[in-house]
């Protein structure tokens, strides 16, 4: 589903199959007995060596040592500290508008409408209101002077807007086919409470990839149609039904059907703006208020992706999605990926963090919902209900849990991931599921910055510093040049 690819308001990644047969030689027990086997070569080599050498024109006298000694590894990367939307009283005075950075701060009890305050820009401090717990979710109202969205319209208008896209089939299906998965464990991957059935809502749950059309039951119908699924027209799919079936008649079909706009995942048009060093001075200025705002730190904000902006016009939506997927052994971060030298079949962004604006004041619709925030709990087959979707931002927005208006210069800002409880990325937060309401009378223009960091802490680390070492030959004397990550992401097409 993103991948990534990339998504503003940013459709999962499928995840490992289920059901896979575990193999004779189990992957740990190969990793073990291959870490074994190269010591032991390397061990056999470097006394041949010695000896070789200890024998040589010297006198007899003690060979110098063959290997260097080896550099003490680098600094792991720093923690990646976390706002929280909790009331908090400074030596123990509670009471509401906390200034974030004032010594110590006791925490008290999560609290959503609490308000803290945070200096952005010197001399100002902005209001920061948290809207959910989950996902942890933050409201920043007049983040953006009116002059600068207007700014970042104009920028976006001049560099030229492209009609956003979600994985594009030809690569969905070169993905699929570098997979190896029977029919039995695409069965297994697809029937969700094992019960050996396939219900409607089970299949749409994983049919939303390849060719970007938003499926509806009825839709599905259809498709059991057009294969000779469905013998019985009763919707269901039987485990011996499934056996009968050509998967690759599924995606035949689906590649034949042309998507309407409004039949779409996503319909709206992006462009990227530059924001690393000697990018305009407005786009600099977000980027350190960013900064301020997240805590992270400077390398990892400035080796995130450009500023995607994003227009709606009347019509326009993005149905609920994820704007990052959880990093199984099938997938790769897009970012860590240039570095990392791994082959994976499917790619996410890794997107720890959104930060996403509003340029403008919309005449009618456009909220951001968030279908299930601060639900109690969390179950994929209870979004939908009685053929009632909460992902369909086109129809049920209105169901859902929490909806944020579009208002000029307001910035709400969430995390996509929980903590590790370490101090790094954890688990994807299923909450922070959200999407984009039809925009019913007007154009809506929105902007997003994501922070993009490896839940692999060693994969980042060797990442920041590959960015910092080509960052620092990669530009001529008074030649900024252009960011390597922004480059890189200039012609991703990994939405999510």
């Amino acid at each position: 589903m993103a991948a990534a690819a990339a998504g503003p308001e940013g459709p999962p990644l499928p995840g490992p199959p289920g059901g896979r047969p575990r193999p004779v030689c189990s992957r740990p027990y190969f990793l073990v007995l291959m870490v074994f086997a190269h010591l032991y070569v390397l061990n056999v080599l470097g006394l041949l060596l010695f000896v070789h050498l200890s024998a040589g024109d010297n006198g007899g006298s003690p060979a110098a040592p063959l290997i260097a000694p080896v550099p003490p590894p680098p600094p792991p990367a720093r923690a990646l500290p976390r706002l929280e939307g909790i009331k908090a009283r400074p030596g123990g005075d509670s009471g509401d508008g906390d200034t974030v950075g004032t010594p110590p701060l006791t925490p008290l009890s999560p609290q959503v409408g609490h308000t803290q305050r945070v200096e952005l820009v010197p001399g100002r401090a902005h209001a920061v209101r948290t809207l959910s717990l989950k996902p942890l979710l933050f409201e920043i109202p007049d983040f953006l002077t009116e002059e600068e969205c207007k700014l970042i319209i104009h920028l976006a208008q001049l560099k030229g807007l492209q009609k956003s896209q979600i994985l594009p089939t030809d690569d969905y299906e070169e993905a699929m086919e570098m997979i190896e998965i029977s029919q039995m464990d695409i069965f297994n991957l697809l029937d969700h409470n094992q019960d050996g059935q396939l219900q409607l809502k089970e299949v749409l749950t994983h049919t939303r990839l390849g060719n970007g059309r938003w499926m509806t039951p009825e839709n599905i119908r259809e498709m059991y149609t057009a294969v000779k699924a469905d013998p019985d027209g009763n919707g269901v799919l039987s485990l011996e039904e499934f056996k009968q079936l050509n998967i690759r008649d599924f995606h035949k079909y689906m590649g034949s059907q042309k998507v309407k706009t409004s039949d779409s995942v996503r319909n709206s048009q992006h462009t990227w703006l530059y924001q690393g060093e000697g990018a305009h001075q407005v786009m600099r200025s977000i980027r350190q208020r960013v900064m301020r705002l997240t805590r992270l730190p400077p390398e990892i904000v400035e080796h995130s992706e450009p500023l995607q902006v994003v227009r709606y016009d009347q019509g326009g939506h993005y149905h609920a999605h994820m704007d990052s997927g959880p990093v199984f052994p099938e997938t790769a971060c897009s970012h860590t990926k240039l570095v990392a030298n791994e082959s994976a079949p499917f790619e996410t962004s890794c997107r720890y963090v959104t930060v996403l604006f509003y340029l403008n004041n919309v005449t009618g619709g456009g909220e951001t919902v968030f279908p299930i925030a601060d639900n109690r709990t969390y179950e994929e087959m209870s979004l939908i209900q009685n053929d009632v979707d909460l992902r369909d931002t086109r129809k049920n927005c209105d169901k859902g849990n929490l909806r944020v208006k579009p208002q000029q210069g307001t910035a709400v800002f969430w995390y996509n991931y929980l903590s590790d409880g370490e101090g790094w990325v954890g688990e994807l937060d299923d909450f922070a599921l959200h999407g984009g309401c039809l925009v019913t009378q007007g154009t809506k223009w929105i902007a997003n910055n994501w922070i993009n960091v490896d839940p692999n802490r060693r994969r980042q680390q060797r990442f920041q510093q590959e960015m910092e070492s080509y960052g620092g030959t990669g530009a001529g004397a008074g030649s900024p040049g252009e960011w390597t990550v922004d480059k890189a992401y200039g012609g991703a097409h990994v939405e999510l």
